[in-house]
């Protein structure tokens, strides 16, 4: 063998052992290190309110999936606790996710894991809630109108009754800084016009802690006294609404999310509005922003078209829409219309004779 090829077979050998070594400390990095890659987490909160599995979750994986075929989407569900939705970021950073898409259990808490998602460089998309800390952007509707739009039901539906008795009010969690607005809202359109006997913050927007509350306030404040009650949404309103039959009570009731079983009540007459937030459009902004933030894109302007202050005191870019009042006379034209539900769907045999009558069927 010449010296030649000897040098050569040697130099080949030194260049395979160069690119094994590139190739194994390539694979010991994070995905987060692919070029191009577009890596999301979906942070949501949980899944009592049947809207996050139902509609959020495949509404948001199928708009990032037509963005970006290739992307990787890591889900999450937190199931109310906070803790865990901590421990949740923590795995998403882990992972190598470039963007986190994060509906809070807790606003307020979660602020050092969206802290600790900015000092890694990651992008944060507050979804429906607005998380505190450094928060890229947000979408959500204007909740403080949802509470407004409820207030004003509410006060259509007791007419001269406003002013004979009182109301109940519940509110919902006190965690969650929507239910601040929903409140707040309600409050603008509702005081000095009713009186309110009761009121409650209903911790992790359980329904059987509003089924508690209510009871108690039929047994506090008799139920000939009480001419109606605000639920900040359906899930509320499902509990509400047992502890009003128990007690042979049907009083107006307010709600929020457009649930089926609340869309079912309202045909029933057991519950009076809900307001709608159409799911589709709200998850495609924040799929939007995520894969633009994920591609390292600037957000357009008419992606944010306004701007929020966080809890935390953050200037956030956001994206709010506008909800919509669903009673018994616009369910075709809202629910039905928006896709979230058939004719089918909603009026099983038990709803068949109050479908007819609304024009459903």
């Amino acid at each position: 063998m010449t010296r030649t090829l000897r040098g050569a077979i040697a130099l080949a050998g030194a260049t395979a052992l160069c690119l094994g070594a590139v190739a194994t400390s390539g694979a010991t990095q994070p995905a987060s290190a692919a070029q191009g890659e577009v890596r999301i987490g979906l942070l949501l909160p949980e899944s009592k309110t049947t809207r996050y599995e139902k509609f959020d979750r495949p509404y948001i994986e199928a708009k990032i999936k037509e963005l970006a075929p290739d992307a990787q989407i890591d889900y999450y569900n937190a199931a109310e606790s906070a803790t865990t939705q901590q421990q949740q970021v923590n795995t998403a950073l882990a992972k190598g996710d470039k963007v986190l898409i994060l509906d809070a259990v807790d606003a307020k808490s979660i602020q050092s894991s969206v802290e600790k998602a900015r000092d890694a460089g990651v992008k944060v998309v507050a979804y429906d809630r607005l998380a505190q800390g450094p928060v890229d952007a947000y979408v959500s509707y204007d909740n403080r109108k949802v509470g407004e739009l409820q207030g004003k039901a509410l006060l259509d539906a007791l007419g001269d009754k406003a002013g004979s008795g009182q109301i109940v009010m519940h509110n919902g969690s006190p965690t969650d800084p929507n239910a601040a607005e929903f409140k707040a809202g309600a409050h603008s359109v509702l005081d000095g016009k009713v009186k309110i006997g009761k009121e409650y913050d209903t911790p992790n927007w359980d329904p059987n802690n509003a089924n508690q509350q209510m009871s108690g306030a039929i047994s506090a404040l008799g139920k000939d006294n009480i001419v109606g009650v605000y639920s900040a949404n359906d899930g509320l309103a499902a509990g509400i609404s047992t502890a009003l039959k128990a007690a042979g009570m049907n009083v107006p009731l307010t709600g929020q999310d457009a649930q089926l079983d609340a869309i079912q009540r309202i045909l029933l007459g057991t519950q009076t509005i809900t307001v709608e937030k159409p799911y589709k459009p709200e998850a495609d902004i924040a799929a939007t922003m995520a894969v633009n933030l994920a591609e390292g894109k600037e957000l357009p302007a008419d992606l944010t078209p306004t701007t929020v202050t966080s809890g935390s005191g953050e200037k956030v870019p956001a994206n709010l829409l506008t909800p919509v009042v669903v009673d018994k006379t616009n369910i075709k034209d809202t629910v039905v219309k928006d896709g979230l539900y058939t004719v089918q769907e909603i009026c099983t045999p038990t709803y068949a004779a109050a479908c007819k009558e609304a024009g459903l069927q």
